[in-house]
């Protein structure tokens, strides 16, 4: 399902998605990033390198100097950008090497 141009991320990512609510929910005892995961929009992926791993879940320039780490047996897995307000996700950067399918990878 897409809301105007944009599909949902848990459209595109179901798996990435589910584990970011886990771990969200794991560290943010009122799970309000996890609540808003759903309703993630997915922009495409960051071309601002030929080696930026980052998933857009809004539009580029929206990030703010907030930033939540996400661990999975004391790793960093997942990165999330968060909006000047900390309260929306801007971008993913996934860590723990998954292969994020074709979705995932940059237009040639």
């Amino acid at each position: 399902m897409t809301v105007g141009r944009y599909p949902r991320l848990v459209h595109v990512f179901p798996e990435l998605a589910a584990d970011i609510v886990t771990l969200l929910r794991a560290e943010d005892e009122n799970h309000s990033l996890a609540n808003t995961i759903e309703d993630l929009l997915f922009y495409g992926v960051c071309t601002c390198s030929a080696t930026c791993t980052n998933l857009l879940t809004a539009p580029p320039g929206s990030s703010g100097s907030w930033m939540v780490q996400l661990e999975q047996n004391s790793e960093d897995v997942i990165w999330l950008s968060l909006d000047p307000t900390a309260t929306t996700i801007t971008d993913i950067e996934v860590l723990d090497g998954r292969d994020l399918g074709s979705a995932g990878r940059r237009p040639a």
